[in-house]
């Protein structure tokens, strides 16, 4: 069994994008659930107010086999300069990855 859900949301003004999924599958007794998010905004900035911030990792691993569990969590951000028609843009981006794998309990009869 496998359910997709996809929503891609955009501000009125066109200056802010969410795009996120899901999916949820059964396999071979395992359930994996799989998240992803995607966040872009974009400012009009002048050249002497520009201040990029840092980028940004942050990885995390578990597992835990008592409850035979493994989850996995990536966020990443980020910034992008852009010029259109001689105006300045800076692009702020996040981009997140989670992943839970969990054992499907066996019924015992």
């Amino acid at each position: 069994m496998r359910d997709l859900l996809f929503r891609n949301l955009t501000s009125s003004d066109r200056k802010r994008r969410v795009i996120s999924s899901s999916e949820i599958s059964d396999k071979e007794g395992v359930r994996s659930i799989i998240r992803r998010h995607f966040i872009c905004m974009v400012r009009e900035v002048a050249s002497q107010d520009m201040q990029k911030p840092a980028p940004f990792l942050y990885v995390l691993k578990e597992q835990n086999t008592k409850e035979q569990r493994q989850r996995f969590f990536c966020k990443v951000k980020g910034s992008i300069c852009a010029i259109n028609r001689g105006r300045l843009f800076l692009i702020v981006f996040m981009h997140t990855l989670k992943i839970d794998l969990a054992a499907i309990p066996q019924n015992v009869t």
